[in-house]
């Protein structure tokens, strides 16, 4: 089971993309990819809210979150929002152990 959260970071003047590239350019995202259980950390821009970008962020269990939670990389996070005053909005996901029904593979274009 996986657990996926969509994080909206929102920001002015491009805060939110300042500090997406913040995070790439550190080496935090790529940190935070090196841990135990994360499947996913990317960062995209929503064409509609040109001030604000998503975070998907996907972990194998809330113990591979918790201990994420726990890492040195949650303090730079946690300023690196503050440097750059961004509010949050926050979505959380489980994943459907069973997949993509067959019903709905025939939307797919691999």
């Amino acid at each position: 089971m996986a657990i996926t959260v969509n994080l909206y970071y929102t920001g002015k003047n491009g805060a939110a993309r300042a500090f997406a590239e913040e995070m790439e350019s550190s080496g935090t995202v790529q940190l935070i990819k090196n841990e135990q259980g994360n499947l996913k950390y990317d960062y995209f821009i929503k064409m509609d809210e040109p001030e604000t970008v998503l975070l998907i962020d996907s972990w194998e269990s809330q113990a591979a979150i918790d201990l994420h939670h726990a890492s040195p990389m949650m303090k730079t996070i946690m300023e690196l929002r503050e440097k750059y005053d961004l509010h949050m909005r926050v979505e959380r996901y489980i994943s459907d152990e069973t997949g993509i029904p067959d019903s709905d593979t025939k939307y797919i274009r691999e």
